[in-house]
């Protein structure tokens, strides 16, 4: 009798068409600035040298040069819809993106690569949500507090559980980025959507 592969579920489905970066474009996103570079592409939308420069602190010589060498390998692109002859915008390309690169971490320099790119975008992260902690409670207003969510849990879970509570908060996040990837007007802006679910060191268990 043969075996079956299981049926993927949508959110499977979906995440499975992710681009999974190889060596070349992790080497080419592995520096700070170009990091953050990308990510403000990824969480405001399209930007110019300029524009990244006034947010980095940065000459718009080195932003134009980052974003090059961004571009080079299909990490953002060109706004096809904005633009002129003397200032080009650049995006970042809709969809999902991995890190999770087998091929590369079997060499020092594709570990090296992705650690870096990992922890820049983890210290990002981490810098915005405490940036919130320290001042945003106190200046988003009432209506912005209420909205926002800081908290953890510690559940006892299989892998298996643990797969199926991912995905299913994955589908959450996904139908949320879906239904207002393009919403403007007042009161709408960014917000950081986190989703951290992983097993805790065995410390062991005493009877």
């Amino acid at each position: 009798m043969e075996d079956v592969e299981p049926e993927l579920s949508p959110t499977e489905q979906r995440h499975a068409q992710d681009r999974v970066l190889d060596t070349g474009a992790l080497r080419a996103l592995a520096h700070p600035l170009r990091v953050r570079i990308y990510d403000i592409l990824s969480q405001y939308g399209p930007q110019t040298a300029s524009s990244l420069a006034e947010m980095l602190g940065e000459s718009s010589g080195s932003t134009s040069y980052h974003l090059r060498a961004l571009a080079k390998h299909d990490l953002i692109q060109e706004a096809a819809d904005k633009g002129t002859a003397r200032e080009r915008w650049w995006e970042r390309p809709i969809g999902g993106v991995s890190f999770a690169n087998a091929d590369a971490m079997k060499t020092p320099s594709g570990r090296a690569a992705t650690q870096i790119v990992m922890n820049e975008f983890m210290r990002n992260r981490q810098e915005q949500l405490m940036r919130f902690v320290d001042e945003g409670l106190s200046e988003v207003g009432e209506a912005w507090q209420e909205g926002s969510l800081i908290s953890t849990a510690t559940a006892r879970l299989t892998p298996q559980q643990s797969r199926e509570l991912s995905l299913k908060i994955m589908a959450l996040i996904d139908d949320a980025v879906d239904t207002y990837r393009h919403q403007t007007g007042e009161d709408v802006r960014p917000v950081s959507i986190r989703a951290d679910l992983f097993p805790l060191p065995d410390l062991g268990e005493k009877s």
